[in-house]
Parts: C-alpha cells; sequence; structure tokens
C-alpha cells in the first residue's frame, strides 16, 4: 500500500479539509469552499431572485474547483512518471503556497481567498482518492457517509470484518473532518484570517509523510 493511501496521512489530510470548510465559513463570508453543494443551492436561489452579484459570488468557488480538478489531472498526466518529485508532492507544494497567500489577504478579498480554497480542496480531493484501497473524500462527507454506512450495514447482515473494517476506515475520516472544522471554528475566532496556515504545515507534514512514496 503507497503512503498515499494509509489511515494515517488521510487523517491529516481530512483534518486541514475540516479546518479549511470552518474557515471560509466563519471567516471568508459564508461560503463552502469544500463542500460545493451549498454553493450550488445559494448561487441558484439568488440568480433566480435576480440577486445577480451574490449568485456569481457563489458561482466562482463552483468554477474555481472545476478548475482545480482540471489542472490537478494536467500535472498527474505530465508528471506522474518524474523521477524528481512525485506528482502528489508538487500539487502539495501548490496547495501549501495558495494557502499561505491566503492567510495575508483581507475580507475586502474574500471572493479571490475562496476561490484559492476551493481550488486547492479540488487538487486536494483529485490528488488523494484513497485510503487503505477504498475511494473516499477529504474534504467532505456526504460521500464518505454512505459508504461507511453501506459497509456497516453489509456487516450487519454478513459479519464480514472486511465490511466492519471498511467502515470503520469512513467514520473515522468523518470524526477527523469533524474535530478539523470544530477546531478551525474555533481558533477562527483567535486568529481569524490567518487560522488557514494551520493547512499549510498539515500538508508540508503530509508531504514529508510522503518521501519514501513510490509512483
Amino acid at each position: 500500500m503507497q503512503t498515499s493511501e494509509s489511515f494515517r496521512l488521510s487523517a491529516v489530510l481530512s483534518f486541514s479539509g475540516g479546518l479549511q470548510d470552518a474557515y471560509t465559513y466563519n471567516v471568508r463570508g459564508n461560503v463552502f469552499a469544500n463542500a460545493q453543494t451549498g454553493n450550488v443551492v445559494l448561487m441558484s436561489q439568488n440568480f433566480m431572485l435576480g440577486n445577480w452579484s451574490s449568485g456569481v459570488y457563489y458561482m466562482l468557488p463552483l468554477i474555481s474547483f472545476a478548475a482545480g480538478v482540471f489542472i490537478t489531472e494536467q500535472i498527474e498526466y505530465r508528471y506522474k512518471n518524474s523521477k524528481r518529485i512525485h506528482w502528489r508532492q508538487l500539487i502539495l507544494l501548490i496547495e501549501i503556497i495558495l494557502l499561505g497567500l491566503v492567510g495575508f489577504m483581507s475580507t475586502n478579498m474574500n471572493i479571490l481567498a475562496n476561490m484559492l480554497v476551493s481550488f486547492t480542496c479540488a487538487m486536494q480531493i483529485q490528488t488523494f482518492k484513497k485510503v487503505h484501497g477504498y475511494g473516499y473524500a477529504s474534504t467532505m462527507c456526504i460521500g464518505n457517509l454512505r459508504s461507511g454506512t453501506e459497509s456497516f450495514s453489509h456487516y450487519l447482515r454478513n459479519r464480514d470484518n472486511a465490511s466492519l473494517n471498511k467502515a470503520l476506515h469512513f467514520f473515522g475520516i468523518i470524526v477527523v473532518f469533524a474535530i478539523g472544522a470544530g477546531i478551525g471554528g474555533i481558533i477562527s475566532g483567535v486568529l481569524y484570517t490567518k487560522t488557514i496556515w494551520i493547512s499549510p504545515i498539515l500538508l508540508t507534514v503530509v508531504s514529508i509523510m510522503m518521501i519514501k512514496e513510490n509512483s
């Protein structure tokens, strides 16, 4: 199993993901940088009511998220076989730089800040897709909750330890995400715009953990 699929590494990513969502919601104007479904609802609602500027406000993170997925896929294709640096570490470096810049932005730049966080969130989702071989998302919970509950249901019916193990992985990721969101919300009241700097620190830890990663 690759280091990038370990539960320990996935937990760090999920903690960071939860913190980022709490940060953009509490500090950057009630926008969900990671869970884009909320932005779709708010965007559509505002457009339907004729609030065009508010609709665009929620649309921009969506566009940025899509751009993050697209660029990550391009980077993976181009650098997957690179011997100098693992492509996942290259993605982490980009995330670290962009999230570091967000911490310097005042609340007058919330639109750009939210776009950058959404962009890096998409990069993370596209880069880290599995934990112990199970497909998961490190920056949102709905898919993990569905998969975890499904696996637990299988376990109750068949007493299959593999299904229980799978369920525990998904539920564990959700718990870590929730802890990250809770701590992010609390710290946001103290560090305010600088709270996001915790994520680059965590991503640096992830990058160090991946030093021996194989392509």
